[in-house]
């Protein structure tokens, strides 16, 4: 730290438990009173330094009082500060530094330590140092600007806090890569042409260091908050960018308040006890918190989406106000994209405590990203074809957080005190199209039916609906078969859907079988070329497709015996109502394909010899080409 001294002569000051003396060899004449201490002083060296010593001892000396007496009950600084100004009039030494300096300043002017009462007097020296030494450095501004909060009125009327706050402005708006760290930090050393450290004019062979933007941000969080805001509000007038000011407001708020962080090491948070958080109250957190939230721009991904659930939690435990939480809410939605499904398992904070989560502000949350998903253009159910559903980027987003809903849905489930309207609500918030499948939504659905076995017939029915059968992949379609806590409606329509895509699955591959033949046949009558590394490649492709065949028509014959037990069943619950049960139970699930449908008798074993004839047609086919090629060796 920089420093100045002042005065020739050694101290001859001694202090004898609450009162300081001069040691000069004459009497004292004069005391003064500065809070509890009492400085035995000699009238002539203060007068001729202070004007309004000048006027006291006047009017002492008017009264006729031996011994004057004088109270300073409002200097600046207080008691440590007239000792320096003591030492100062004395001529003592005295040390300027970056840490007394405002402290001198303030109260020299109290004093009117001015030219007219002695060449270089106090105000002069001070503002000297000031201006010279402390303004250029970085770390003495801050120093100096820190002991502005503690003669904050006098400071201020002197403009010694605008001062330093601009000063910092302007190191901090300044690239530290375009002088090096060293010319910008201390003011001294320079830099060769070769870029190492000069001191004294001597090459250290040392290089600069190189910071990025972030370099200030620890220097500034050790300012108060009122001195903080008006240093972010310089800055951004200076045409900072706001990612860098809004880093910075995020490394301040983690700094004091300490429930931002979720998971924290013990060394982290032992340290920050230590740190002047510890001391803030509640109150103050909030406070803090609140201007935090005011000072953060609204714009997208700026700041983390975990700080700002990090402010949203420790928003709602110190009762932050309304507004307050609500913005932090349209924060986290403009972003949610961008959450992680711990960041939404926040507790539920209210009185009530009816969920074990909050599961009403992810809702809300949700909201506000849907909004923002339609203002800035999102894709729609009539802007899309099925086609685009799986894979187009402009759907990203909103996949992914019909993604994170599905799974935060899971977690929620279990809860016993969630009420169906409340999860129903929340998974029906989720537009249909950012679903490209259905099986998150209903592994949630059926936790939340394990979890709640008291539902009631058309409640459990109701929430089925949620989910789209038809959207559910082969082993979703295979578990919902078999779930014995699904509505029988709902078992019907999977199995419905899970043979229609068996069967579209089974067509599929003997069309490729036929078209890998046409391949073979080319292969071997010599039109593609003479290398044959492609034909024994088709072979392979060809066995595993049978064998996938095989497979999948075993799964077919399997279901359709599953579904002619089902029928059965409904049958004879049918009895007695009239010999058409299946026709209006088929009906009433809104099955038009009775012919495709659990037809064991008709329709499954054509198409099983069928298939079967198909496949030793390709068999035979494939044992006629090994034998070609057998020969052909």
């Amino acid at each position: 730290m920089a420093c100045m001294k002042l005065g020739s002569k050694s101290d001859a000051f001694q202090r004898q438990g609450q009162a300081w003396f001069c040691t000069t060899g004459l009497p004292s004449d004069l005391i003064v009173e500065v809070g509890e201490m009492s400085f035995h002083l000699h009238k002539f060296p203060l007068l001729s330094r202070s004007g309004v010593m000048e006027r006291l001892i006047a009017e002492a000396s008017d009264e006729g009082e031996e011994g004057y007496l004088i109270k300073l009950p409002d200097i600046p600084g207080g008691a440590k500060t007239f000792e320096l100004v003591a030492k100062f009039c004395y001529g003592v030494k005295l040390e300027l530094t970056a840490s007394n300096v405002v402290y001198l300043r303030c109260a020299a002017d109290h004093l009117e330590m001015t030219e007219e009462y002695g060449e270089g007097n106090l105000i002069s020296q001070a503002e000297i140092f000031l201006n010279q030494v402390v303004l250029k450095s970085w770390k003495d501004s801050l120093k100096a600007l820190q002991t502005c909060d503690d003669v904050l009125p006098y400071a201020e009327e002197l403009h010694i806090t605008k001062r330093c706050i601009e000063s910092l402005a302007a190191k901090a708006s300044t690239d530290p890569n375009l002088f090096g760290w060293p010319v910008m930090e201390y003011g001294g050393p320079m830099q060769s042409p070769g870029g190492s450290v000069l001191w004294n004019g001597i090459s250290t062979g040392a290089r600069p260091k190189h910071s990025s933007s972030d370099w200030w941000y620890e220097d500034a969080s050790a300012l108060s908050l009122p001195l903080y805001k008006r240093l972010i509000s310089v800055m951004e007038s200076r045409g900072i960018k706001q990612d860098i000011l809004s880093a910075s407001l995020s490394f301040y708020a983690k700094k004091y308040l300490p429930g931002i962080n979720r998971r924290q090491s013990a060394g982290e948070s032992s340290s920050r006890l230590t740190g002047l958080g510890a001391t803030l109250t509640e109150e103050d957190q909030k406070l803090l918190l609140e201007e935090v939230d005011r000072l953060l721009p609204m714009q997208k991904g700026l700041v983390s989406t975990k700080f700002l659930f990090g402010l949203l939690r420790t928003a709602k435990i110190l009762h932050a106000s309304l507004s307050c939480i609500s913005t932090l809410e349209k924060r986290i939605g403009m972003q949610l994209d961008q959450a992680t499904l711990e960041d939404l398992l926040m507790p539920s904070f209210t009185h009530s405590m009816e969920t074990l989560y909050d599961v009403d502000c992810v809702q809300r949350i949700l909201e506000h990203f849907l909004a923002m998903d339609q203002v800035t253009g999102g894709a729609s159910p009539c802007s899309v074809d099925d086609g685009q559903l799986m894979g187009s980027p402009s759907l990203t987003p909103i996949t992914m957080v019909a993604k994170l809903i599905d799974g935060y849905l899971a977690e929620v489930a279990p809860d016993v005190n969630l009420k169906l309207p409340k999860f129903q609500s929340l998974a029906a918030s989720v537009p249909e199209y950012a679903r490209p499948l259905d099986d998150g939504l209903y592994r949630a659905i059926d936790i939340y039916l394990k979890s709640h076995p008291w539902l009631a017939e058309a409640d459990r029915e109701q929430l089925c609906r949620l989910m789209d059968c038809q959207k559910l992949s082969l082993e979703a379609c295979t578990h919902a078969a078999q779930n014995e806590r699904l509505p029988l409606r709902i078992i019907v329509q999977v199995l419905f859907f899970e043979q229609l895509q068996l069967r579209t699955s089974i067509a599929g591959c003997f069309l490729v079988s036929d078209n890998l033949d046409g391949g073979s046949r080319q292969l071997r009558s010599g039109l593609v070329g003479p290398n044959e590394g492609g034909w024994a490649t088709a072979v392979r492709e060809n066995q595993v497709l049978k064998v996938g065949m095989d497979n999948m028509r075993m799964r077919v014959s399997e279901l359709e015996k599953e579904c002619s037990n089902m029928r059965q069943e409904i049958e004879k619950l049918g009895r007695g109502k009239g010999s058409s049960t299946w026709g209006s139970v088929s009906k009433k699930f809104g099955f038009r394909l009775k012919s495709q449908m659990c037809s064991a008798q008709e329709g499954s074993i054509s198409n099983q010899n069928s298939s079967t004839g198909k496949a030793e047609k390709v068999k035979d086919k494939n044992g006629k080409q090994k034998k070609n090629l057998s020969l052909d060796d």
